[in-house]
């Protein structure tokens, strides 16, 4: 390396620099073989590595230069970097000791695909940008809708078909997309009801619904879209209950309220458990422009198993589906797959034309840079075809019930052991499990596994139930595998288990084990990374704090001498609230909003009696909810020169009680 002193010398050793490509064709050649062959080598030995770094925060700052080189390095250099400086801050999630979340799809024809992709380099907003890049895609994904399952009404090519399908970046901005498509749709028919009312008061109206258990990028995507969202409660088996929805949605209505979209979930991410959306789908059925989403962001690839099937009942009611190859499908991040019954209200929501962008099929092609969020879009469709075609669809299969059947092998493991309990049926390749006993024991149980390096899992909570998530990952997983998960597991909590007498409460908020071995303090502050990811209140004190504010506001409702909701317990995300908060310049509140959100973990209750727009019952703040008296005047006189503008032209609506 050469190491320049001086302002002058650098620009007199640059001016002496011929400027050209660092890397030419046969540069490219060699050193693209030593890749091919690092991540060959990564990948077959990777059981060698800790499953997750042993590093702090911080860490990668004190190795790399505070600015970019200002000289080209050797290409050696580089590589060398990879092992010294990165690898060792890397989680390996192609581990066989790696068991948290769900797989992160991988396999070589995968990564071939990205480097061809990659090397083409196209940008296929539309189909002149790039048309094999398009119409590749428009295949492929008929192609796995018809494996696993979906009626030709979702398909692109059936001529009777309005449908179609299409690669996304991940399963929140599927369901962000579907719920902007579904907003479109609800305020063009109220806009149609109610011509002289403003499109910001239609939108206040509309309320979304998805259970508790719902992916949090739900909510996420109600906060990005401006949309009321309902969280409801479960039943006994985490799955969203039809009766549950169809109360909360009359409730709604009656208080003025517009149901306009429901996002079910087939097998979520906290237990894998699956919503009936047949049910759902019939309930829905019953109200105006209501659109129907489905999420099987990890089950869904698994349909393609003929056996599973059954799961996907019901998906005649729906108007949108997603799933990730990237997480069951050994296709790398990122490749999330939708589709939708109706592209034509799909693409009316995100339409924009400039003339840059039109081309003279416009008529005739997709583009889909009008079925989503981004412009650019990258040639990710390649993925799924090489992997298609190097497994075929029986290859598929049986990867996905090799899966199946460890995730079985481990059940067995966990019913045999009567210390320890299964918390949720095993479907897939989850097993939600749990030693008999208090939360506090299985967070320190998963906490000093995860801190061992040996394994790695994450934690969920079901009902106030906090239990560990085990999940098939690996691509070349084994029974070895499982026997050795099992074991750390067993070894661990026998050893929890000698130093608790009977029940007794590990009190210490760090929940530090009180062996001589596991108290040396530069191992302890190393696993910090690895403790976090089992208890999140050790970097995010105000989920603690959180637990107080859920029993303050619990006590609340039950004192409150108001009606109580006929329907179960819902948490409501409204993110307008942040509009109408007011603040001042001293940053002292001069409104009186209450902000609720689901991750708060807050409980809100209707109150009959507060009303918003002369109809719409919310909840009052010493019920956890949200006082909305800026937008009740703002709102409400709009509403009654509407009224008097659609009286005097002989344009009143026969749905004007949501508006009253």
């Amino acid at each position: 390396m050469l190491h320049i002193q001086t302002k002058s010398q650098k620009l007199s050793l640059l001016d002496s620099l011929e400027i050209n490509n660092n890397m030419n064709g046969q540069e490219f050649s060699y050193f693209g073989k030593e890749m091919i062959e690092y991540i060959k080598n990564y990948l077959e030995n990777i059981e060698s590595r800790r499953v997750t770094p042993n590093i702090e925060p911080g860490y990668l700052k004190k190795l790399i230069p505070e600015e970019a080189p200002e000289l080209p390095e050797q290409w050696k250099d580089i590589i060398e970097d990879i092992e010294n400086k990165i690898m060792p801050g890397v989680t390996h999630w192609q581990h066989p000791r790696f068991h948290a979340y769900f797989p992160s799809g991988n396999s070589y024809p995968s990564i071939m695909a990205e480097i061809l992709s990659a090397g083409i380099g196209c940008i296929g907003f539309s189909w002149a940008a790039s048309p094999a890049c398009t119409e590749l895609e428009t295949i492929v994904l008929d192609w796995f809708g018809r494996a696993i399952g979906l009626p030709n009404a979702f398909l692109s090519y059936p001529e009777e078909s309005r449908g179609g399908g299409v690669i996304q970046t991940s399963a929140s901005e599927c369901t962000l997309v579907a719920m902007l498509a579904a907003r479109a749709q609800a305020i063009k028919r109220l806009k149609q009801q109610h011509p002289h009312v403003e499109e910001g008061v239609l939108l206040c109206k509309l309320m979304g619904y998805c259970s508790r258990e719902a992916h949090s990028s739900v909510e996420k995507d109600a906060m990005i879209s401006f949309v009321k969202l309902r969280i409801l409660e479960t039943d006994a088996d985490a799955s969203l209950n039809s009766e549950t929805l169809r109360l909360a949605m009359e409730e709604d209505e009656r208080n003025g309220l517009v149901p306009f979209f429901v996002s079910t979930t087939l097998g979520t991410t906290s237990c894998c458990s699956f919503d009936n959306i047949k049910q759902i789908g019939e309930v829905v059925q019953n109200f105006s422009c209501v659109w129907l989403h489905v999420d099987a962001a990890y089950a869904g690839n698994a349909f393609i198993c003929p056996e599973l099937k059954y799961l996907l009942e019901g998906i005649e009611y729906a108007d949108s589906f997603n799933t990730n190859p990237n997480k069951f499908l050994l296709t790398n991040y990122d490749c999330s797959c939708m589709w939708v019954r109706d592209r034509y209200k799909l693409t009316s929501a995100l339409v924009v034309d400039p003339l840059y962008l039109q081309h003279g099929y416009s008529n005739s092609t997709i583009d889909y840079r009008h079925w989503g969020v981004p412009l650019s879009r990258r040639f990710r469709s390649l993925k799924l075809w090489f992997v298609f075609r190097s497994y075929g669809i029986s290859g598929l299969q049986a990867y996905i019930r090799h899966h199946l059947k460890l995730a079985k092998k481990f059940e067995a493991l966990v019913r045999k052991d009567k210390r320890f309990e299964l918390c949720h049926k095993v479907v897939l390749g989850l097993v939600c499990f749990r030693l008999k006993g208090s939360n506090r024991i299985n967070e320190k149980l998963l906490s000093c596994i995860n801190e061992s390096g040996k394994l790695h899992m994450v934690p969920a909570s079901v009902k106030d139930t906090y239990f560990i998530r085990f999940c098939v990952v690996a691509q070349h997983a084994t029974e070895d595998d499982i026997n050795y998960a099992w074991n750390v597991i067993s070894e661990f909590a026998t050893e929890l288990l000698e130093t608790i007498t009977g029940e007794k409460e590990i009190q210490d908020e760090v929940y530090e084990l009180s062996l001589e071995k596991k108290r040396n303090i530069l191992a302890y502050k190393r696993s910090f990374f690895v403790r976090m990811v089992s208890d999140p209140k050790i970097y995010n004190p105000s989920i603690a704090a959180s637990t107080t504010r859920r029993i303050i506001g619990e006590t609340r409702a039950k004192t409150h001498d108001s009606v109580q909701s006929p329907s179960s317990p819902s948490w409501i995300s409204w993110p307008l609230a942040f509009l109408f908060q007011n603040k001042s310049e001293d940053n002292t509140s001069s409104g009186n909003v209450s902000l609720r959100f689901r991750h708060w973990d807050t409980r809100v209750g209707l109150n009959p009696g507060s009303k918003i727009n002369g109809g719409a019952r919310t909840p009052s703040p010493e019920q956890g909810g949200t006082s909305r008296k800026y937008l009740d005047s703002v709102s409400s006189k709009e509403y009654k020169e509407s009224r008097k503008r659609s009286s005097s032209s002989g344009n009143g609506s026969s749905d004007g009680s949501n508006f009253k």
